[in-house]
This record gives structure tokens, sequence and C-alpha cells, in this order.
């Protein structure tokens, strides 16, 4: 038998066990928590949605891929559309038709508490999206990304419970961070306040 063969062989041995999907989307998940700027947490999660939503189709976890098509979209709209001080007046009806939409598909697809925690997620999750603070995006994200956790284990997903324990961990992170650069933010504010008020008015004596 050739080297050849043997490649070949061991690629057919081995090739349902792999998944490139769940893989990528274990990567994406982790940095999704750990960006810096709301869009950049955006557009690393609609692809790290995408992603899994190619896993969970292959597990057979219908309710798990539709909640992942409408993530994609809510977050691509909610990073193009959605910003710190201005929001396209289309965008929350439409966060509204397709919270619609997942829950129809979550009683369309449903299997018990898999499509309650994924129902959950989802709604925690465009709850999220739609947040101009990234501190409270990633507050929300939290929840979500616990719902999504129960919803792995129920399912099965190795690459989903495992891409969910490290999102959890990158989001707790950032919000430390986050908190301990607001704080050094107001102390820093306070003294400048504080010479502002006790100086001199013009032209005074």
């Amino acid at each position: 038998m050739s080297p050849a063969d043997l490649v070949f062989l061991a690629w057919h041995a081995a090739r349902d066990h792999l998944d490139l999907f769940g893989s990528l989307g274990l990567c994406l998940g982790f940095a999704g928590g750990m960006m810096p700027r709301r869009s950049l947490i955006l557009v690393t999660s609609a692809t790290c949605s995408a992603c899994f939503a190619l896993h969970f189709l292959q597990l057979g976890a219908q309710t798990g891929t539709a909640m992942c098509l409408v993530s994609v979209m809510q977050s691509v709209v909610a990073a193009r559309w959605i910003g710190a001080a201005s929001r396209a007046p289309w965008v929350a009806p439409l966060f509204v038709a397709s919270s619609l939409v997942a829950m129809g598909l979550t009683l369309a697809t449903w299997n018990g508490w898999p499509s309650a925690c994924a129902g959950l997620g989802s709604l925690l999750a465009t709850t999220a999206r739609l947040q101009a603070d990234p501190q409270a995006m990633r507050r929300f994200f939290l929840g979500s990304s616990s719902c999504w956790a129960l919803h792995n284990t129920l399912v099965g997903s190795v690459f989903g419970l495992t891409c969910d324990l490290l999102t959890l961990t990158a989001l707790v992170i950032a919000l430390v961070r986050g908190g301990s650069a607001r704080s050094v933010s107001a102390r820093a504010a306070e003294p400048s306040a504080a010479s502002s008020a006790a100086a001199p008015l013009p032209g005074a004596v």
C-alpha cells in the first residue's frame, strides 16, 4: 500500500470526527469576547454564528441552526446601522420582526430544553446587539452565552460548549478590564474638575 493510500484511508477514518466549522467558531467566540470595540465584537460575532450554524446543522440541532442564522443578520445590521449617537429608524422594527421569527422557529423546531435554552439565548443576544455601550452589550452577551452553554451541553456539542466557556471567560475579563478603565478615567477626571472649580473667575481680584 502506497503512502498516498495510507493518507487517503486515514482521512476517511478521521473526517467524521473533524469539525472545521466548530473549530473556527470556537476561536472566533473567544476572540469576539476580547474585542475592544463594539463594531469588532459584532463582526466577529456574526462570523462565529455563521460557523456554528453549519456546525449545528451537521449535528441535526435545527433550533440552534435557526438561531445562529438570525444572529448573523442581527449582528451585521447592528454593526452597520446602530451607533453610539444614532440608530436607523427601521432597525428596531427589524429586530422585533426577527425576534418573532426566532420565536416561531423555536416553536416549529421545538426539542424540549435545548430549544428553550436556544430561544432565551437568542433573545438576550438580540437585546445585546441593540446596546450602544460595549459594556452593556457584554453583560447581555454574558447571559446569552450562559444559555447557549446549556443548549450545547444538552445537544452534545463539544465545540459549542468549549466555545461558550471560552467566550464567558473572555467576556468576564473584558468587563473587568472595562470597569477598571472607567474607574481610572473617573479618578483622573476628579482632580481636573476640582481644579476648575477652585480656579478664580477671569477678572476676579
